[in-house]
């Protein structure tokens, strides 16, 4: 099982920054989902940011979610 979510921020860019239960800091980028479903609703930018930890993963106000295992294995390093 890969590490679960334990802290995340929001970014300008569509990102999000994600701390994880092993201690790891990586960046996921949610802009290649914008146009899907019902992420489309996460390009206003008040809602974007409404992001919060959920059992491991991340959840929106609208319920817009990830699966935790791709959060962890699509997100890279932040860049320095």
């Amino acid at each position: 099982m890969n590490p679960r979510v334990e802290h995340v921020k929001p970014n300008l860019n569509y990102t999000i920054t994600l701390t994880f239960n092993n201690g790891e800091v990586k960046v996921f980028d949610v802009k290649p989902y914008l146009d899907k479903g019902i992420f489309r609703e996460l390009k206003e930018i008040s809602l974007f940011n409404s992001v919060k930890p959920f059992l491991g993963s991340v959840q929106w106000q609208n319920g817009q979610d990830f699966c935790p295992d791709s959060l962890y294995l699509e997100s890279k390093c932040p860049k320095k």
